[in-house]
C-alpha cells in the first residue's frame, strides 16, 4: 500500500498570498511573501511594492525554517537564545536558519504541507501577515 504525501498546491498558495498581502494591506506595511511545498521548497512568492529587498531572502528562508524544524520562527528564536535548547541552530544549514517572527507551517490532518514566510515589517507584523496567509489555508 503506497501512501500518498500531502503537499501544498500552487492555487493554495496563491490563496495563501493573496490573504497575507490583504493582511500586509491592512497595516499599510509592503511585505514580501513566500510559501514553500512540505519538501521546503519554494512554491510561490510576491514581493509587493516599495517591500525591501534585503526581505526577499530572509521571507523564503523563514518559510524553509518553518517547514524544516515544523515551528514558527518566533517560537525558535525564542527557544534559541542563549540558554535555551536551540541557542546556535540560527548558524546551522549554512546560516539558512531564521530566528525571528515571520515563518508559520501549515498544516492539514497534523501534518505539515507547506509554509509561509513574511519579511518587510517588525517580527509582531510579520508574524501577523504569516498567520492570516496560514489561516487562509
Amino acid at each position: 500500500m503506497s501512501t500518498t504525501i500531502k503537499t501544498i498546491q500552487l492555487p493554495d498558495a496563491r490563496r495563501i498570498i493573496a490573504a497575507a498581502t490583504k493582511k500586509a494591506e491592512d497595516l499599510g506595511q509592503p511585505m514580501n511573501i513566500a510559501v514553500v511545498d512540505a519538501g521546503g521548497n519554494l512554491l510561490a512568492f510576491e514581493r509587493m511594492e516599495n517591500a525591501w529587498l534585503g526581505s526577499i531572502d530572509i521571507a523564503q528562508k523563514k518559510a524553509w525554517t518553518s517547514r524544516a524544524f515544523d515551528i514558527t520562527t518566533k517560537d525558535l528564536g525564542e527557544n534559541s537564545q542563549s540558554g535555551n535548547q536551540f541557542f546556535g541552530i540560527h548558524a546551522s544549514n549554512d546560516g539558512k536558519v531564521m530566528i525571528f517572527a515571520g515563518g508559520i507551517p501549515i498544516k492539514q490532518d497534523g501534518k505539515v504541507v507547506g509554509a509561509i514566510g513574511i519579511s518587510g515589517g517588525s517580527g509582531e507584523q510579520d508574524h501577523a501577515v504569516a498567520q492570516a496567509g496560514a489561516a487562509a489555508f
